[in-house]
């Protein structure tokens, strides 16, 4: 399986940066799994609703430009559908089975993603009502994967 994990902006903090290369790491047994970051738009303090469309239309052409034809995309939204642990490794499961091999994971910016992403997304994904920052996100996320492959092989992780 190969998986990609497209986010917008620049990952700073160094305690992230170690957390995500443990979980990359440990997901090599796996799947290959790559991150490519994309640029945040800059933006004003105070912007008006327009302003920010145009800002996510901006970010939403660069997450597309890395997504190919063939790829599942599933986008993390705080309206997205919320699924266990166990039912993430399932779904998993259920593309590599069907032949979907490709995953893409899409991590918006501080303003969330694109109505074009959203269109192209084949599954919305929320992990909480509450709103995290997307640098933390990418950990979160990259934990749940590893998690996912534990549970799908019925090694021992999950608890």
């Amino acid at each position: 399986m190969r998986i990609t994990i497209v986010s917008v902006g620049k990952l700073k903090e160094k305690y992230l940066k170690q957390g995500i290369q443990e979980y990359m790491k440990r997901l090599t047994a796996y799947a290959k799994v790559d991150i490519i970051e994309v640029a945040d738009e800059k933006a004003p303090e105070n912007m008006s609703e327009a302003e920010m469309q145009e800002v996510k239309r901006k970010e939403g052409e660069r997450i597309l430009s890395h997504i190919h034809p063939d790829t599942y995309v599933i986008t993390l939204e705080i309206n997205g559908k919320m699924l266990s642990s166990e039912q993430l490794a399932a779904k998993m499961d259920e593309l590599a089975t069907y032949g979907k091999s490709k995953i893409a994971f899409v991590i918006g910016g501080s303003l969330g993603i694109s109505e074009a992403v959203q269109k192209r997304s084949d599954l919305a994904l929320s992990f909480s009502k509450m709103t995290f920052p997307h640098q933390v996100m990418r950990l979160i996320l990259l934990e749940q994967v590893y998690r996912g492959f534990r549970i799908i092989r019925g090694e021992p992780y999950h608890k």
